[in-house]
Order: C-alpha cells, then structure tokens, then sequence
C-alpha cells in the first residue's frame, strides 16, 4: 500500500470516485458518460435534412441530405492536492487504505462541482475567472437561447425555456436548477395555498419534477446569472474521463508553492490529478433561464 510517485489509485477506488462524481455532479446525473481518449474523441451528430418522401411505383426517387457536424471532445488535466502528517508514511496497509479513501472522498466531491462549473460557465473552479483552455465549450456560450427570470412566475419561465427548445426541433430530457430557482418553484402556492411544487418544499431535490427528470445544484448558478439549464441532456452533451487515474505522495520540497518545506513540517503532499473532457453537440438543443442583466 505504500504509494510513490507515478502510482495510480487503486481500482476500487477509481470506481468509487466516478459513483460519487456521478453522484454531485448535475451534469453527470442528467447526461451520458464516454471513454475518453487522451489525444481527445471525435463525436458525430447527423441531421436529416429532410422528411421521408413517397415514391410512386417507378416513380423517381430524390435526394433527402444529410448534414454531419463533428464535435472534438478533448479532455484537460485537473489536480488537486493537500498536505498530510508524515506518519502516513509509517501507519500500516489499513490505516493508508482509510486516508486514502477519506481523500478520495473528498476529491470525488470537488471534482464533481468542478465538472459543473467548467462545463457549465467556462471557469477555472478555483479561481473562479474565466479559463482559456477551456475557451467557449461551455453552456454560457454555446446556448444562446435565454429566458429572463421572473419572481411572480417562475414556472411560466421554464415552459417558455422548454418552448424554445422545441421550437428548435430539440427534445427536452433534464433540467439542471440553481436552489434559488427551486425556492422559487417551492414558494408558488395556488389560489387556495396550496402547494404547485410540493415535491420542492424544504430544500428537497426530488430527482424528477413534473415527470422531467431535474437536479438540484448551486453549480448551475455558479456566481453567475443562470436559474436553470433546460434541454436534452441525454442526447447532446457527453462528458466523461481517462480511467487512470495518478495519486502522488510527495515526501520532499515545496509542491503547493507555499513557501513551506514538507520535510521541514513533518508533512508529505497527496496530489491526485483527472483527465476529463465533455462536449456540447448543439446549443440549440438547450435554453438558460437568467437573471435578467440591469443595464446601467
């Protein structure tokens, strides 16, 4: 069980951190996950450009078309790393078998939210700010249609979301929500008080929501202006990872840059680091319900 650069979690573990991603991450919930290659996978979406068309007995038949649009899912490195006492060096198999799994269990958890918020907002998770290497493979930019969010009514907000999907000849399959947009589902009450969303009350996530099947996330808003992220998920957005995943235990040096010496404090540095990728086939598959921006 002594870990050493270059290693990679044990199988159990991988296993055990995809189920918890899948578990915390909208977008794993709502979408299809894909082996992804290192040098990046090359998806295809064919469009039909027309109907069916009848032919009558020796009746000449025509050209339907056919429309192919590539999208390159490349995936890109993320780490995260946390220094540890030394006596991990010295404890026994079971003992470096439970650190492991409690940093296993945290990582699974950042790694999730950090999914969301690369796919869905284009960030770096920890700074917060924009990422060139992610560019404009993100729903912020790739999903132009846009429903302005309103308190009074924030059902209406999401059946004009869905209309415009569909009218863009797009099915609709999920719905990825911020809490404030669930509180406000939540707070709706008929003319007599009665719950609309009852399944909502409390800060529920329920699963499905009106037989849609819908999570519950503060990813979705992220620090930016989206309420909710309506389309279809199952069929035009795929993510997923390299299975290999490295854990290095570092014994010497500075390696978080912060100006302190591992051997010096009695410390070693768990750093564990994931190849993930997604691509969004069609913005037009999706709307976003936002704030409405106040121009100044």
């Amino acid at each position: 069980m002594t870990q050493s650069k270059g290693t990679m979690f044990p199988p159990e573990l991988v296993s055990d951190l995809v189920d918890k991603v899948k578990g915390k991450s909208s977008l794993a919930v709502l979408s299809q996950q894909v082996p992804v290659a290192f040098n990046g996978n090359k998806e295809f979406t064919f469009t039909m450009d027309s109907d069916i068309d009848i032919v009558a007995e020796n009746g000449k038949k025509s050209h339907g078309g056919l429309t192919v649009e590539p999208v390159t899912i490349i995936p890109l490195k993320v780490e995260y790393g946390a220094r540890i006492s030394d006596e991990f060096m010295y404890a026994t198999a079971d003992q470096k078998m439970d650190i492991l799994k409690a940093f296993n269990d945290g990582y699974a958890k950042k790694l999730a939210r950090g999914i969301d918020l690369m796919a869905f907002h284009g960030i770096n998770p920890r700074s917060k700010t924009a990422s060139a290497v992610i560019g404009d493979n993100h729903f912020d930019k790739q999903v132009t249609q846009k429903v302005d969010f309103t308190t009074d009514n924030p059902d209406a907000n999401i059946e004009a979301a869905v209309g415009l999907v569909q009218g863009s000849e797009g099915s609709v399959t999920g719905m990825a929500m911020d809490t404030v947009m669930s509180s406000a589902l939540a707070a709706m009450r008929t003319g007599d008080g009665v719950r609309v969303f009852p399944e909502l009350a409390w800060g529920a996530n329920p699963g499905s929501i009106n037989g849609l099947t819908a999570d519950i996330n503060s990813t979705v808003s992220g620090g930016t202006d989206d309420l909710a992220i309506i389309g279809d998920f199952t069929n035009m957005f795929k993510w997923g990872y390299a299975k290999e995943i490295p854990l290095e235990v570092i014994q010497y040096g500075d390696p978080d840059n912060s100006g302190e010496d591992l051997k010096g404090h009695n410390q070693v540095y768990l750093r564990s680091e994931t190849f993930v990728g997604w691509g969004i086939m069609d913005g037009n598959q999706f709307a976003r319900v936002a704030k409405a921006k106040v121009e100044a």
